[in-house]
């Protein structure tokens, strides 16, 4: 398991970069989580939630009730053209980030 402190200020990107595939709901996109990462990274649902909602009042994202399933209708997230345009920005830094990161961590012998 990794440290939920190191990949917490990644969360929106993470987020929005699994809505950008497809809408999705909350389950749903925990499950991918755990999943693409092997189970080493598993997102609490209070924490998926409060992502969601900072994502909305950001309006980065908007939700919106699916068809009813198992017993009730699925709230889905879908990404705006605000939350494309942040996301590709997050991405580059990203990338910028993990470069000097990686100047420092190279393997010790």
């Amino acid at each position: 398991m990794i440290r939920s402190d190191i990949i917490r200020g990644h969360l929106d990107s993470i987020i929005l970069r699994l809505i950008l595939e497809k809408d999705q709901y909350g389950y749903e996109i925990s499950k991918q989580i755990s999943i693409r990462t092997d189970n080493r990274f598993q997102i609490k649902e209070a924490t998926l939630y409060a992502v969601f909602q900072r994502l909305e009042k950001k309006e980065l994202i908007e939700s919106y009730f699916g068809e009813i399933s198992h017993g009730g209708k699925r709230k889905y997230y879908r990404i705006t053209t605000l939350g494309k345009a942040y996301l590709k920005e997050t991405v580059k830094e990203w990338k910028e980030t993990k470069e000097i990161i990686d100047l420092f961590m190279e393997e010790l012998e």
